[in-house]
């Protein structure tokens, strides 16, 4: 592997970590409805999973309220039952063909518990990132042992491997700084 395919790789793993985690974070709820808390859910519809933004349009017409409302009235309780057991902790209200989700105030008690899983996804995507340094450490090292990599071309690769690492670290931090702020904020 050349030195440009290494970093390549490593950067693409840290990138994918980083976007998961954001994701993650996206579907935890911080006392606002957003429409980003439900679309990526799981839907059983018509023989096959499917995310919930593929079978309906989801909006939020109040601060406290996301509206869904299913493109094929047949999937209401496809719908339905996904939302009940999803782990977002809201039930939702079926009117007709459309589905309330009424989003409840935090309490204290559950911020800090959303705050600890903020916490928690985040050391899950420093650990790929920092997979992700291994594996391009560990590919360099071994091209050098090729004899298609100089020891100081190593030494510069492994440099900047750890300067991506530490890019992607900081990245991390912050997102999660933002978050847990957004969380605690009343």
């Amino acid at each position: 592997m050349s030195i440009e395919e290494i970093l390549f790789e490593a950067e693409e793993g840290m990138e994918k970590a980083v976007s998961f985690m954001t994701q993650e974070f996206a579907a935890i709820r911080t006392g606002k409805a957003s429409p980003a808390l439900v679309e990526n859910i799981d839907v059983e519809a018509y023989g096959s999973t499917m995310k919930l933004k593929q079978l309906a349009l989801i909006t939020a017409p109040e601060p406290r309220l996301l509206v869904i409302q299913p493109f094929d009235a047949a999937t209401v309780r496809d719908i339905e039952r996904a939302l009940n057991e999803s782990r977002i902790g809201i039930h939702p209200a079926v009117d007709g063909k459309l589905i309330r989700l009424p989003i409840p105030e935090l309490s204290e008690e559950r911020r800090r518990d959303l705050a600890k899983t903020v916490k928690g996804i985040a050391e899950e995507s420093r650990v790929r990132v920092r997979s992700s340094r291994r594996s391009a450490m560990d590919a360099a090292k071994k091209t050098q042992k090729d004899g298609k990599m100089s020891e100081d071309e190593l030494r510069d690769t492994e440099g900047e491997v750890q300067k991506l690492t530490d890019r992607f670290v900081a990245d991390i931090d912050k997102h999660t700084a933002a978050k847990e702020a957004e969380l605690m904020k009343i």
